[in-house]
């Protein structure tokens, strides 16, 4: 049987300002995320199963990926937790906002890092995460593949 990529879209919104840059990203700002979740794997070939001719069942990647990801960082304000940032994030937070803290500068870069470590542990063992597409705007984005990161 061969091996199968198959891909599910999810958007979220997200706020992040970067500590530091020298451009206009180091001022608080948001970005319409678009987020491509490529796994591969062979299709189950038990007809009695239930997800026969399936890699994974797209529910199954839906479920992990907002659980994962979108729950956590739509419509909220994403701060580094080592940055002088944390002042601003702590009265933010203060306010009512919803403030995430990460260890990381919250480049589109680290942010789909961050997103394959977390939605890797969660997939089935006969499925592996393929690739990660993280859109930030409609003329960049940031890519991951497994193949990079044996």
């Amino acid at each position: 049987m061969s091996l199968i990529r198959i891909t599910k879209q999810f958007s979220f919104e997200t706020a992040h300002a970067l500590h530091g840059y020298d451009g206009k990203c180091k001022n608080l700002h948001g970005h319409n995320y678009s987020l491509h979740v490529t796994v591969i794997g062979k299709p189950l070939s038990e007809a009695t199963d239930p997800k026969f001719g399936m890699v994974i069942d797209f529910s199954e990647i839906k479920k992990i990926v907002k659980e994962t990801i979108v729950d956590q960082f739509d419509h909220v304000s994403v701060f580094n937790r080592n940055s002088p940032q944390l002042e601003l994030a702590e009265l933010l937070e203060s306010r009512g906002h919803k403030i995430l803290l990460v260890d990381y500068q919250p480049t589109t870069e680290n942010m789909v890092i961050d997103f394959a470590e977390k939605i890797i542990p969660h997939l089935p063992n006969r499925v592996k995460l393929h690739s990660l597409k993280l859109r930030e705007t409609a003329t960049s984005y940031a890519e991951w593949f497994a193949s990079d990161n044996d």
